[in-house]
């Protein structure tokens, strides 16, 4: 199993020892960057902790649950993990492992005898751990569509089915591209080893001993539960809420791969578990099965970045944690992101420091920055490495970015007139996605996604080229759309940078019939 990541475990088992001693942040220095970042990146809400030695040494939280409405943020207000919920699933397999009831290395079919990819050879080869790892050869984010936008109708056994039909890239455990169906998986995997149903299972083997007792998964009463964080999205100087939660929130086909919610104190009870030394009084997990979680399954890119930044020589993604060196100290981490919500864990286990940041607004540049500037507090104590030092070379990476890896213009756009399309109109299916119709509404041409109804939009003419622009702002990825033959359609992103979630490029609609 380690054989493809030897030359990583040589170098991580050669960082040198870091001291606990070293590089301490004062109340008062994390205070100003907390309040520089709230500031700068006009965040709705944040909430952050730190654990060092075992202790929770700052919880902070600022902001209100809903910008205007008076109920403020605190330290158990939950927020979506979105990401970070992979390591809660990777721990509940490791569970499963520990207890004789589940293999890394079994086939994935002899949990799921109707899982098949793409290629029937890679269906049958592929064991739990390639789930967990990102090497199963499909583009990054494929699929997506099946789980974002919510809400949408597809259920984890049109995930498994989907996956039949979306073409690989690159081969089989050739290269790291960024998978969540391959989660959603696992989930069923867990769930068939574990004899109860995945949300069960994590609430068993992660929430309840472990004490994060405001953490939901699954369906659950808003109200019931109660000092629930709104995500918000960015209109103007405004913070506006987008996807609000109703009463009841229902669970998920997403939830083993983002569909955990939890408060700073649970983040930092997770956190002080991963950071105490395996085998003093943690007997929630083996020191085998701590490993196998830390150890680099898969390598990753080292980008520019982290190179140039922290100094980085490896990089490679564990069984649901990122792996990297930072100024020779090793580090474990993980992003979240859903619209409108951020979250990362970091942990520097041999400097005994983690720490968490939740935020509830558009936060992808505060949550780099703000984790940036933590993290060199404890590796490389340094007053020019500030808020403001990270946010400036964020700002010089978007000026020097190419043309073409740029949004075009696209403000100069009309309806196009559904006459104008007659041949056109009707409804397409893909065979992993589902039918989309494209039909009259009124003058205009209208495409609506059956299985997922915020992808709605009436179609615009952009120069030469057609785009879909979508009802709800939310959906922040506009579609070119296209028709290479008399009865296929294509979309493609228009902002070449936009999530890779909105995996427009898998899809290869065809015309089945003419508009109901």
């Amino acid at each position: 199993m380690m054989k493809r990541c030897g030359l990583l475990v040589l170098l991580l088992a050669a960082l040198p020892a870091a001291h606990a001693e070293a590089g301490r942040a004062t109340k008062a220095e994390v205070d100003a960057v907390f309040d520089q970042v709230v500031t700068r990146y006009r965040l709705p809400g944040l909430a952050l902790g730190i654990v060092e030695d075992g202790k929770v040494v700052y919880a902070r939280s600022a902001g209100e649950l809903v910008e205007g409405d008076g109920h403020k943020i605190d330290s158990a207000t939950l927020f979506k993990v979105a990401s970070n919920t992979k390591s809660m699933t990777t721990a509940t397999l490791a569970r499963l492992v520990d207890a004789g009831k589940l293999r890394w290395d079994d086939p994935v079919v002899r949990w799921l005898p109707d899982f098949r990819m793409y290629d029937p050879w890679v269906g049958r080869e592929m064991q739990v751990r390639d789930l967990l790892i990102h090497n199963s050869g499909l583009r990054a984010g494929a699929g997506d569509l099946m789980l974002w936008p919510e809400p949408n109708t597809f259920t984890r056994a049109d995930i498994i089915h989907g996956l039949g039909y979306l073409k690989p890239q690159r081969s089989f455990r050739a290269g790291y591209d960024y998978d969540n169906l391959l989660y959603i998986v696992a989930g069923e995997v867990a769930a068939a080893a574990g004899g109860a149903p995945y949300e069960q299972l994590v609430r068993r083997e992660v929430f309840e001993p472990l004490g994060m007792r405001r953490c939901q998964v699954g369906q659950w009463r808003r109200d019931e539960v109660g000092n629930v964080a709104q995500p918000h999205m960015r209109q103007g100087e405004r913070n506006i809420p987008v996807r609000s939660d109703g009463e009841v929130i229902a669970a998920t086909t997403m939830d083993p791969a983002g569909g955990v919610r939890c408060s700073l104190d649970d983040m930092l009870a997770w956190v002080g578990t991963w950071l105490k030394p395996a085998g003093e009084g943690n007997g929630w997990l083996s020191r085998e099965q701590r490993e196998a979680l830390w150890a680099p399954q898969m390598p990753m890119p080292l980008s520019r970045r982290m190179r140039e930044w922290d100094n980085s020589h490896f990089s490679a993604y564990g069984y649901g944690w990122r792996l990297a060196d930072v100024d020779g100290a090793f580090k474990v981490s993980h992003t979240g992101t859903l619209m409108g919500m951020y979250s990362m864990v970091t942990l520097l286990p041999d400097k005994g420091v983690g720490f968490v940041i939740l935020i509830n607004g558009e936060g992808e540049q505060a949550r780099t920055v703000l984790g940036q500037v933590l993290v060199k507090r404890y590796t490389r104590p340094d007053p020019s490495l500030t808020v403001a030092h990270y946010a400036d070379l964020l700002a010089q990476e978007d000026a020097s970015r190419p043309g073409t890896e740029k949004a075009p213009d696209t403000s100069k756009r009309k309806p196009v007139k559904a006459s104008e399309l007659a041949s056109r109109l009707g409804v397409y299916r893909d065979p992993w996605f589902g039918e989309v119709s494209l039909c009259r509404d009124g003058d205009a041409a209208r495409l609506h996604a059956h299985k997922s109804p915020m992808l709605t939009g009436i179609v615009q003419r952009v120069g030469k080229r057609m785009l879909v622009n979508w009802d709800d702002d939310s959906v922040d990825a506009e579609a070119w759309l296209d028709f290479p033959q008399a009865t296929q359609m294509r979309l493609a992103k228009v902002d070449p940078q936009a999530d890779f979630s909105y995996d427009y490029e898998d899809l290869a609609f065809e015309r089945v019939r003419g508009c109901d």
